[in-house]
């Protein structure tokens, strides 16, 4: 048998100091979890033979920004440093899933979020900023950054792929993307028992 190896608590937050990921970001990566593993549980709830893995999911979605501050070689970018690191410390699974969260990630076949686990966090990530939104919301607040000519290509190539994710997600739960916000922040959805809503873990 293989043994999946997904950091504790305390490893994530040794990560975290370790790469020194920046309080905003630390906030959007507990706010990411959360609304991964609400939409998570809701989906098990609809369908009660769906399986997904929660604890892989959740300390993926709080670190798979990891790389934001750290070091990246010459020919890294978001988040190749973030999946190294995480291969380096031994957490090949949850690398492999936090290799497939980036917008890019859409767009290409070999990568394209394929697995429930996949597909809730690049869902989410692309749902909160500092607080829980909507698709829409995170693409507008986008669109006012000053972004490369390519970075924009590729958000408008990505739109309407992550619209349609956005809308098979959300019609899986019979819930609209602009109550997920409100839904989400009512429940305590951590199995690690963080407490994501706060200013610490």
């Amino acid at each position: 048998t293989v043994i999946t190896m997904i950091p504790s608590y305390d490893q994530i937050q040794t990560l975290w100091n370790t790469h020194a990921l920046p309080q905003n970001k630390q906030k959007h990566c507990r706010l990411v979890a959360q609304t991964a593993l609400w939409f998570a549980r809701q989906l098990v709830q609809k369908n009660l033979t769906l399986s997904i893995d929660t604890r892989l999911l959740e300390a993926a979605a709080l670190v798979h920004d990891i790389d934001k501050m750290a070091q990246k070689k010459s020919n890294e970018h978001h988040p190749d440093a973030a999946v190294r690191i995480l291969r380096e410390s031994g957490y090949d699974e949850v690398a492999d899933l936090v290799r497939t969260h980036p917008l890019h990630a859409i767009l290409d076949q070999s990568i394209t979020p394929k697995t429930w686990e996949q597909k809730l966090l690049y869902l989410s990530d692309k749902m909160v900023k500092y607080t829980i939104i909507t698709v829409d919301a995170r693409f507008a607040l986008w669109s006012r950054e000053n972004l490369p000519e390519q970075v924009l290509h590729e958000m408008n190539a990505a739109y309407p792929k992550v619209k349609a994710l956005e809308k098979e997600i959300c019609t899986a739960i019979n819930v609209l993307p602009r109550d997920v916000a409100r839904l989400a922040n009512k429940e305590e959805t951590s199995t690690m028992m963080l407490s994501l809503k706060g200013g610490t873990l």
